[in-house]
C-alpha cells in the first residue's frame, strides 16, 4: 500500500524541485539528468490524490543513511575524468510541521535520487530555550538521514520591525550556510496558507502589483531559495507529520498577538472566510501568481524602455518618461532611486508618486527626498536622482 495521500503530496511537490534542480545541475557538467521509464516513475504520483482511504501510518520513511562528500568551506571537486559530486541541497527547518514535513520528504526523495540532501535551522535567540530548541531540531535532522546539519545562532536587530529584523537575519545565516557547504539550494517551507497572508500584508501597504506576487517558488541569488509546498496548504503538511510521527514544535508567535502575521493567521483569515465563504486562501495564492506574471512582464517592458530615455550623459529625459504607461514609468523611477542608494526595503510606492510628479505634474517643485539621501528633483528637462 502506497503512502497517506498527505505525504503523497509532500513528496511529489520536493521530488519536482529535486528532478528541476538535477537538470539545471545536468547543463553545468558532463552527468545527463535523469529520464526515460524511471525518471517518468519519480515524477508521478503512486496513487491518485483522493481515492480509498490509506493506512494511517507510513512506515516508508527513509532510514539513517551516510551521504557522500564533505562538508569543507568548498564543495568537493571532482578530479580529471571522475564523476562530478552530486549536489547538496539543504533544508531550512523550524521544527514546525511545515518545515519537518519538507525535510522528512527531502531525506525520502533526496536518496532515490542521487542527492546529497542536509538541514541548518536557525536560533533567533528571542526565547528562553531557543539554543536547546534548535539543537533538538538538528538532531531530528539526523535522524532523518540529513547530512550535513547545522544549528546556527543569529542576532536578529531592529531594523524594520521585530519581523522583519527576524526574517534578514534568517536569510543571512542561510545564505552562508549555502555558500560554505556549496549547496545548490536550500529548500523552505512556506505553503499556500503563507502565500494568503504575503498577498494581504502587501493589500495593506499598498505597493503595487509587486507586493501582491506574494513569494516566489525561485527566488535568491542563482535561484537559491525553492518552495515546494506553494500549492499545498498547512493543513496537508501536518498531517504529514501526524502520519509518520514525526515530532513538530509549534512557535508560539506564531499565535502571539503582538506580530502583524500573528493576527493576520488568527483573526484576519478567518473573517474573512467568515464572510466570503471557503476558498479565500486558494484566490489569494491565485491572485499572487496572476499578479507575479503581470509583473514579471511590466519589468521586463521598464528594462528595454529605459535605454531608450536617458539622454547621452545618463540622465533621464522627462519628456520620453511622460510618454509611457505610468507603471512602465515608475518602475524605471524606482529602479534608478535603488541604484542611486534608496533602500529598496523603505522605498514606498508615495515615494515613487512624489517623483512621479516631477514627470506628470511639473509646477516648478523643489526635490523630493527619498530613503537612505537621495534626492531627485527636475533640472532642464532632465530628473536628476543622486546620492547627497
Amino acid at each position: 500500500m502506497g503512502p497517506h495521500p498527505a505525504v503523497a503530496a509532500i513528496r511529489l511537490a520536493v521530488r519536482r524541485v529535486l528532478h528541476d534542480l538535477l537538470t539545471e545541475h545536468s547543463r553545468t557538467t558532463d552527468v545527463p539528468a535523469p529520464s526515460g521509464p524511471r525518471a517518468t516513475a519519480l515524477l508521478t504520483p503512486p496513487l491518485p490524490w483522493a481515492g480509498a482511504p490509506r493506512a494511517a501510518h507510513d512506515t516508508a520513511l527513509a532510514p539513517s543513511y551516510e551521504l557522500p562528500g564533505p562538508t569543507a568551506q568548498e564543495p568537493p571537486r571532482a578530479a580529471p575524468h571522475e564523476r562530478p559530486p552530486s549536489p547538496l541541497v539543504l533544508v531550512a527547518c523550524s521544527g514546525g510541521a511545515d518545515s519537518m514535513a519538507l525535510a522528512s520528504a527531502l531525506a525520502f526523495e533526496a536518496r532515490k535520487l542521487g542527492l546529497r540532501a542536509g538541514g541548518v535551522t536557525v536560533d533567533h535567540g528571542l526565547q528562553p530555550g531557543s539554543d536547546l530548541r534548535a539543537e533538538e531540531v538538528a538532531q531530528r535532522l539526523r535522524e532523518l538521514g540529513l547530512d550535513p546539519v547545522e544549528s546556527i545562532a543569529v542576532n536578529v536587530g531592529r531594523l524594520g520591525g521585530p519581523e522583519a529584523a527576524a526574517r534578514d537575519a534568517r536569510y543571512a545565516a542561510l545564505d552562508d550556510a549555502a555558500e560554505r557547504h556549496g549547496a545548490a539550494a536550500v529548500l523552505l517551507g512556506h505553503t499556500r496558507d503563507d502565500q494568503a497572508e504575503t498577498v494581504l500584508l502587501g493589500l495593506a501597504r499598498g505597493s503595487g502589483i509587486r507586493s501582491l506576487s506574494g513569494m516566489a517558488a525561485v527566488s535568491g541569488a542563482g535561484g537559491r531559495y525553492r518552495r515546494p509546498f506553494l500549492q499545498l496548504d498547512r493543513q496537508t503538511a501536518r498531517k504529514a507529520c501526524m502520519v509518520q510521527s514525526l515530532p513538530v514544535w509549534d512557535d508560539p508567535h506564531n499565535s502571539d498577538p503582538a506580530y502583524t502575521r500573528s493576527r493576520l493567521r488568527q483573526e484576519g483569515l478567518p473573517a474573512l472566510e467568515k464572510a466570503l465563504g471557503k476558498g479565500v486562501v486558494e484566490a489569494l495564492a491565485r491572485t499572487a501568481q496572476l499578479s507575479r506574471d503581470d509583473a514579471d512582464a511590466l519589468d521586463a517592458w521598464a528594462s528595454q524602455a529605459e535605454a531608450a530615455v536617458r539622454d547621452a550623459t545618463g540622465l533621464l529625459e522627462c519628456a520620453k518618461l511622460y510618454a509611457l504607461p505610468p507603471a512602465v514609468r515608475r518602475r524605471i523611477l524606482r529602479r534608478a532611486a535603488i541604484e542611486a542608494g534608496a533602500p529598496a526595503g523603505s522605498l514606498f510606492a508615495r515615494h515613487i508618486e512624489e517623483v512621479d510628479r516631477l514627470i506628470t505634474g511639473w509646477r516648478g517643485q523643489g526635490a523630493i527626498n527619498l530613503p537612505g539621501k537621495v534626492v531627485a528633483q527636475r533640472q532642464g528637462g532632465r530628473l536628476v536622482i543622486r546620492q547627497d
